[in-house]
């Protein structure tokens, strides 16, 4: 029996429907994540399905008594309440015994509290709690604060981001849903905490809708992929991988489709306008059947374009950036940096990294020179233009205009020495011209994130510093970004919690140890990984420098300076058997990367997909096998070579 059913749902906002009719069925054990464009209404969806959000018409089904949990984007949480008070909220009428029952307790422990009129108080409460069979929800309450670190008696509005969504994710928690459903459930956390709930995700086998842009996540946690598109929802079911090959099918088949369709309009088109002739001669039918393609093409809506992003390095830095030396920083007497070190070059792009709290904002004010350290040196180079995007968005004036945030005072931008009307750059980031003068308060999360990047990229700057850029975007943007700061020229200090973009971007790690320890590593986080792997199985790694660059004066005695293994050191000659798998190597990598080739091709071929699932599946499978082969052999072959 299925938990949810949505039926002919239709909602639209202004005149663009965001569900057309649109269907859907969630059954027992699936974990489903939503995805599709920003703007498109994921979010708008989930809260339907939640039962939080209305519909212009259809209907959600529920299974009776399904107990739901739901984490919004933006969760409403009430600063003036406990960290307790705010899980238990959610437990229905036992909620306010509960956090009653807690600050009692709380109050008992000081010592010049009324005891006697405290334990009678409490008495009362237990009796009221044992009748209600109540126990139970507060041992949940406590062991989803205990799991997710949380200090209950810390009040909601000294929490920090990552703080009030793990708070938010521990509220539907405690109550034992049968369904989860998750607006973003990364945004804020750090790479430790996402991996904590992909793992508890999985293994809870709790049934899940969840909406994310972190392809690491999906391709962890999903069981189904479901697209929202165009009002429609496209449902492949697998990995997201496998959603990925089937998607660029689909897109081609719909490509041929809709030119076939025009082609066939046009032609029909010529034939009506062409006079006392044609008059003479058509039939009514065909008349008919040319006023009905006229309204399919008028109804037909065409795949949303791509963002198109452009960036400004503008005037060449120096060729050193900063340079750090013996670096301390606290707060009181908490040590967020302790005797760090590092030499910052010119087309450097540096991922940092660490838990929410280990101060990876502090280093970065230490780095740009806009803090001075307690002890050591910094030394900033020359000609910096520094660019930066805020986690937070408060660079944003919610009562500004579009074109007031991208150029005030202006009707034009200056990109690379040309000048661009700022209408036209807001359409290179999807906003539409009517929208040009919207508040930016009327923006959903993933709108604002454009915006900012598009005031960003509006002026020149040779160092450009992101703190979680990829908060709300949507995947197709993320990838476009990920390639424009590969090829960006300056230099990048990147912020994010997002695994797949560190890696496919940065070129180095700087790493947050612990007690104000932050050790530099070449290449991105799944290189970092490897290396504390490493670490923990007794194999010392080799010191080097970070890749991409010339090795540094004392740098390799300098503590605190480790990168990834990259080669296996071996003493004297290979011996016969080694000798003979050396040679066999480049053959058999030959024949893996032939299979690799042949199997992409049938992954693009239309024809696949019409045959059953499971080849599509077996073939995805095959192909993330072989991936994982060839890095095998590559890194043997170096191994051996060594």
């Amino acid at each position: 029996m299925p938990y949810l059913i949505l039926s002919d749902a239709s909602l639209a906002f202004g005149h663009v429907p965001l569900l057309d009719h649109a269907d859907f069925q969630l059954d027992v054990g699936e974990r489903v994540a939503l995805i599709g464009r920003n703007g498109t209404g994921k979010s708008s969806l989930l809260s339907a399905l939640a039962g939080y959000g209305g519909l212009d018409d259809g209907k959600v089904w529920w299974q009776p008594g399904l107990r739901i949990g739901y984490v919004p984007q933006e969760p409403p949480l009430d600063p003036e309440l406990t960290v307790f008070q705010a899980v238990v909220a959610g437990m229905g009428e036992v909620s306010e015994l509960l956090a009653e029952y807690h600050a009692v307790a709380q109050a008992l422990a000081d010592a010049g509290a009324d005891q006697a009129v405290l334990l009678e108080h409490m008495h009362v409460l237990q009796s009221e709690l044992e009748a209600r069979r109540a126990w139970s929800f507060e041992a949940q309450a406590e062991r989803v604060i205990q799991r997710f670190s949380l200090d209950a008696d810390r009040l909601v509005g000294t929490l920090s981001g990552g703080q009030k969504k793990r708070l938010a994710l521990a509220q539907a928690l405690a109550i034992s849903p049968d369904l989860l459903l998750l607006d973003e459930p990364t945004n804020h956390l750090d790479v430790a905490a996402i991996e904590w709930l992909e793992e508890m995700l999985v293994s809870s086998g709790v049934t899940l809708v969840f909406i994310t842009h972190d392809r690491r996540f999906l391709e962890r946690v999903a069981t189904r992929i479901v697209e929202l598109d165009r009002g429609s929802l496209l449902s492949c079911p697998g990995s997201f991988s496998a959603y990925q090959a089937r998607k660029e099918a689909m897109l081609h088949d719909e490509a041929l489709a809709n030119a076939r369709f025009d082609k066939f309009l046009a032609q029909e088109e010529v034939w009506i306008r062409q006079g006392i002739k044609a008059r003479r001669t058509r039939n009514e039918g065909r008349v008919l059947r040319l006023e009905r393609l006229r309204r399919e093409r008028a109804a037909r809506r065409d795949r949303q374009g791509k963002v198109e992003l452009a960036l400004d390095a503008g005037d060449r830095s120096g060729k050193l950036v900063a340079l750090l030396e013996g670096v301390h920083k606290g707060f009181g007497e908490k040590r967020v940096v302790r005797d760090f070190s590092c030499r910052v070059q010119r087309g450097d792009k540096i991922g940092i990294i660490g838990p929410n709290g280990a101060g990876k904002t502090t280093l970065l004010r230490l780095i740009l020179g806009e803090l001075a350290p307690e002890q050591g040196r910094v030394e900033l180079g020359t000609k910096v233009q520094v660019a930066y995007f805020d986690q937070f968005r408060s660079q944003l004036d919610e009562q500004a205009t579009l074109i007031e945030v991208i150029s005030p005072g202006s009707d034009y931008v200056d990109i690379g020495g040309q000048k661009k009307h700022v209408i036209s750059y807001l359409g290179d980031f999807l906003f539409a011209p009517q929208r040009a003068r919207s508040l930016v308060s009327s923006l959903s999360g993933g709108e604002r994130n454009r915006l900012l990047l598009a005031r960003l990229f509006a002026r020149p700057a040779n160092v450009l510093v992101l703190d979680e850029p990829t908060n709300d975007l949507d995947i197709e943007t993320l990838e476009l970004l990920e390639e424009l700061l590969q090829d960006y020229s300056g230099t990048l200090f990147l912020v994010s919690h997002d695994r797949a973009f560190l890696d496919n971007v940065v070129t180095q790690t700087i790493a947050a140890e612990g007690d104000g320890i932050w050790r530099e590593y070449a290449g991105g986080y799944q290189d970092w990984c490897d290396y504390q792997v490493a670490r923990r199985g007794g194999v010392t790694p080799v010191a080097s420098p970070p890749r991409d660059r010339e090795p540094r004066p004392g740098e390799a005695s300098r503590p605190g300076k480790a990168t990834p293994p990259t080669k296996t050191a071996t003493a004297g000659k290979l011996s016969w058997k080694e000798t003979q798998e050396l040679a066999a190597l480049p053959g058999r990598i030959a024949e893996l990367e032939a299979e690799q080739r042949a199997i992409a091709e049938r992954l693009a071929d239309p024809a696949l997909y019409q045959s059953p699932l499971q080849e599509v599946q077996r073939l995805t499978v095959r192909l993330n096998e072989i991936d994982q082969q060839l890095l095998a052999l590559l890194e043997r072959w170096e191994a051996l070579e060594a």
